[in-house]
């Protein structure tokens, strides 16, 4: 018999141990799944994923040059300009002078930026907290202290 038992549910919790290889890809592909289902909570679901977050930085972390926002994302300035470019005139970020520097040209969120990523969080926050009461109270625990664990894995 594999894992699942014949109703397709998973096996209950601790009741078999897997070797690390193993424990990564499962790990990795529940990751995976679960942040594609909360991305797909959104505010505007003509955003990319690329412009959420950009814009999801802006209003945690304030305003951040193109090359700011290029080095956080990993991609090519280019490609952020297209994201901004999308942003910009969607009306979610506006570019003004850095006061600082003249020559330098500052992302901001505007009102509107502000108010998708508040409702974005609050889509996925709801999505998820509605699966968690769904689970019995030792598997919440049981995730409580895999999300701190994964937390610590993250940090290093």
């Amino acid at each position: 018999m594999s894992d699942l038992t014949q109703a397709g549910s998973a096996p209950a919790i601790g009741t078999r141990r897997v070797a690390t290889d193993e424990l990564s890809t499962n790990v990795r592909v529940a990751v995976a799944r679960l942040s594609r289902r909360l991305r797909a909570e959104k505010a505007d679901d003509e955003l990319s994923d690329s412009q959420i977050s950009v814009l999801a930085l802006l209003v945690r972390s304030g305003p951040h040059t193109l090359s700011e926002l290029s080095d956080f994302e990993r991609v090519k300035p280019p490609s952020m300009n297209r994201t901004v470019n999308g942003l910009v005139d969607a009306g979610y970020i506006v570019r003004n002078n850095d006061p600082a520097d003249g020559r330098k040209v500052v992302l901001r969120p505007t009102d509107a930026g502000q108010q998708l990523i508040t409702e974005t969080r609050r889509r996925r926050d709801a999505w998820l907290s509605q699966r968690l009461r769904e689970l019995r109270p030792e598997q919440r625990r049981l995730l409580e202290d895999a999300a701190a664990l994964m937390r610590e894995v993250a940090d290093k």
